[in-house]
């Protein structure tokens, strides 16, 4: 086949448009909402509490994550914190992710929790946790 100019112009500009479309389409705002449970937790770190004893605390729970099943993922680094009032100000939060409310509910009772904990009670001052699903 032997295409004019015109006609190449054309081809190229209807490919171009093609696949600017497609890219809207695969890039609009798509969300789910996953039947998982998060644990979210704001804390305050004791006033003596090392930076190696919060360290510590964060670190366990990657360790309590590879022990406890259902943990499906954990964040915790923290880049904002928003505190209830300037006189109570939390310091830090992470997340954990578990596969349903059954493997949350096992989370509370599992001995690798219970390990971790007696770390973190201890670099703890105060936190609050909340639990959601959908």
């Amino acid at each position: 086949m032997n295409f004019s100019t015109a006609s190449r112009r054309m081809i190229v500009c209807g490919a171009i448009i093609f696949a600017f479309s497609v890219g809207i389409v695969i890039g609009q705002n798509k969300y789910s909402q996953p039947k998982s449970v998060i644990h979210l937790v704001s804390l305050k770190w004791k006033a003596d509490a090392t930076p190696q004893a919060r360290q510590t605390a964060i670190d366990g729970i990657k360790t309590m994550a590879e022990k406890i099943p259902g943990i499906k993922n954990i964040w915790l680094k923290t880049l904002r914190v928003q505190s209830p009032t300037p006189d109570k100000p939390f310091d830090a939060v992470f997340a954990i992710e578990f596969a349903d409310e059954a493997a949350a509910k096992a989370y509370a009772d599992h001995p690798a929790h219970a390990a971790w904990e007696t770390v973190y009670v201890n670099a703890r001052e105060e936190s609050r946790s909340f639990q959601a699903t959908n």
